[in-house]
Formats: C-alpha cells, structure tokens, sequence
C-alpha cells in the first residue's frame, strides 16, 4: 500500500482538500430547499395523488396484458391502454363508464360469444363501506349499469323482473332473471344488496 501512494504520489498536480472541507460536502452534498420541520417524515403525503389501479384487459383487444392506471380511471381509458378493442369485439357487453378497481379484470367479448366472462372487479375491501353496494331493490337503470357487466338489456331485465315479481327478497335471487346465472351471480354478489 505504501508502495502504491508512493508511485502515483510524484503525478498528483494539485494537493489533497483539508479533510474538513470534505466531511462537509459528505455530510451536505446537496443543499436542503425543505426546513426540516416541513421534510417528508414530519409531513403528511397526499396518497391519493400516488394510488394507482392495476387491472387485467382480456380478450378482443389489441394487445391484452396488466395495465396501471391512475385511480378514478374508467374502463375505457384500459381499453385506450390496451390498443382499443378488435373489430371483432362485442362492444354492447361493454360497460365504458364503470370505474375501474384495482385487481379487475376486464374481458372483452367476441361478437356471438354465449358465454361471456363479465367484466370482474376483485371483492371490495373490508374498510369500504356497505353504501358502495347497489341496492337491486331500489337502483334505476343508469345506477344498476355501473355494476361490472351490466349493459342496458340486463339493467332494464332487473327492474322489470322487481316490478312484475316484487322485490328481491336476497341478493341470490338475481340469478332468476333472465340473462343473469350463477357465473354471472359470482361476479355480481360482492357488489350489490337488497337494502
């Protein structure tokens, strides 16, 4: 080491700084523009303005993957994301105004598709509230279509059902009308209620 310092001391041009000059630029490299009582920790920060949704486009799209999205994003900005939808793509299964939820995924028909997958949105956290739950017994039209898979045929089966059968009793009872069975039932239970 001696041997070192002593060989490639000669070609050193300029001195070495005074060791307190450097401990201080260590110790301040970069000055603060924040006073510390205002810095990050003490500070809250705005969370809403980081929160992203990430959900899973599926199907008739032209290039389906995982896409993160700002929080209050609608289906069809993922849709935008994922290239738009293929001409071949059932656009009246579609719901583009529902608020995307992070973990949903969202499944784009091919025009005849008998079996459609719904659009899913994962269960709502147990910290939201019952009141985010569309109340079947009660919701118009325009309400009942911001449930995932929801178009206006299913919407206005819904309604008419309650008013020629009566009120739905349970949330199971969906599943008597029309258009609505048990895969559909599976994708809908967490997100509605009969009061």
């Amino acid at each position: 080491m001696i041997l070192f310092v002593a060989l490639f001391k000669p070609f050193s041009q300029n001195p070495a700084p005074p060791i307190a000059g450097t401990l201080e630029t260590i110790q301040n490299p970069i000055p603060s523009s924040i006073p510390a009582e205002e810095s990050s920790e003490t500070k809250p920060i705005d969370k809403e303005l980081n929160e992203t949704v990430v959900v899973d486009v599926k199907g008739q799209v032209h290039n389906p993957g995982v896409y993160s999205l700002p929080t209050g994003s609608r289906v069809l900005d993922a849709l935008q994301l994922a290239g738009g939808i293929l001409p071949t793509a059932e656009e009246k299964a579609l719901n583009f105004a529902s608020k995307l939820v992070d973990e949903m995924v969202i499944y784009v028909p091919l025009i005849g598709e008998t079996e459609v997958p719904l659009t899913i949105a994962t269960s709502p956290s147990t910290s939201e509230s019952q009141s985010s739950l569309v109340n079947i017994n009660t919701s118009d039209e325009s309400t009942l279509m911001t449930l995932s898979g929801i178009g206006p045929s299913k919407a206005k089966a819904i309604i008419a059902f309650r008013e020629e059968k009566g009120l739905f009793k349970s949330i199971e009872d969906i599943k008597d009308v029309t258009g609505i069975g048990d895969s559909t039932f599976e994708n809908l239970k967490d997100f509605i209620s009969v009061n």
